[in-house]
Parts: structure tokens; sequence; C-alpha cells
């Protein structure tokens, strides 16, 4: 006789099968990407439906991603844990990343100068040259309106508005990132690439 399958998960379980932390699949769960509900004792249980829902879209994802071979991809961030968490991710994807990283805005502009990639990831509170100032420098470069912007950071958007806004341009996502709507974004400028 077959075990009868799971209706739910715990964070941990969840997080584990969607290869994010328990913090983000919590982040998930109060922003809605993630049905749940909490027990009596106080634990989180996630649907077993809206977990698999996020894993076809990691699959059909990755899917896609295979078709283009080579993709360069700038990333600008001061925080050695939030780089090394990229790296992790970015480079488990099934597709060939030259993965760049920078520490701040300046070195940045020289590394994308340089380079010209595909994508651009940038946080916007950074030493020295901030990610503001990076953004604005790189709309002015004709030779980057073939680049998407990406930027992450842990500002609200109230505060990103209050430092004079980002160009429309740019996609804009507030930390801890969801890696599977990055990785949706990257696929959908691939897309486009190879039409």
């Amino acid at each position: 006789m077959h075990e009868k399958q799971k209706s739910f998960y715990s964070s941990r379980e969840a997080a584990d099968l969607l290869g994010v932390a328990v913090s983000t699949v919590q982040l998930w769960t109060n922003n809605g990407s993630l049905s749940a509900w909490v027990t009596d004792g106080g634990h989180r249980r996630i649907t077993r439906k809206s977990v698999d829902q996020i894993l076809k879209r990691q699959h059909d994802v990755s899917n896609r991603v295979i078709k283009k071979k080579h993709l360069s991809v700038v990333v600008v961030e001061d925080n050695e844990q939030q780089l090394r968490l990229y790296k992790k991710q970015l480079l488990s994807w099934p597709v060939d990343i030259d993965l760049v990283t920078a520490k701040d805005g300046y070195e940045g502009l020289v590394k994308i100068g340089n380079i010209i990639p595909d994508i651009i990831i940038t946080d916007l509170k950074m030493p020295n040259m901030n990610g503001f100032q990076m953004v604005r420098a790189l709309q002015v470069m004709p030779e980057l309106q073939g680049s998407l912007i990406i930027v992450i950071t842990g500002l609200r958007e109230d505060e990103v508005q209050e430092e004079g806004g980002l160009p429309e341009s740019v996609y804009l996502f507030t930390k801890p990132v969801s890696f599977t709507k990055l990785q949706e974004l990257m696929c959908q400028r691939l897309e486009v690439e190879s039409m």
C-alpha cells in the first residue's frame, strides 16, 4: 500500500525542497508567494500545492535557460556573504555564466565598461560610489542599452524614491531576493535575445 503524500511541509522542509533559506520561506509566506497557516503550537505549515507550483516554475525556467549557452553577468555588492550567495545561486543554474563581481560603484563601472555584460545586478547602499550613482552613470552609456540592469536592495520603495528613484528600465527587487523570480526575469531576457 502506498504511503499517502503529505499535503503540507514545515518551513525547513519547504526551504530544503526549494533550495532557499528558512527566512526566505517565511518571507514568501508573509508576502503570499507561498500559501501557509500557523498551527496552534505556533509552527508554520506550507501547502504542498504552493511549493509544487514554485518547483514547477523553477523547472520550467531551468529548461528555458538551457537554450542559451552563454551569459555574462556583473554583480556589484559590498557584502561578502551576499556576494557568496549570488555566486552559489547563479553558478548553479544550467547555463554557462561568466560571473564578475565588484565591491562598489567605481569598481562596478570599470568592470562593466570592460565587459559590456548581458546582465548587471547591483545593490544601492555601498561605499565610495553607491548604486544610485552607478546606475545613473550606466544610463548614459550607449553601449549598455542592451544590458539588463537589476537592483537588489534592503531599502523600501519609498526610501528608493527619497534618493531620487531609479530609471524605468531598471528592475527593482527587495532583499532577501527570490532567486526564482530573478531567474525568471533573466530567462525572459534570454528569450528576447534569442528571437
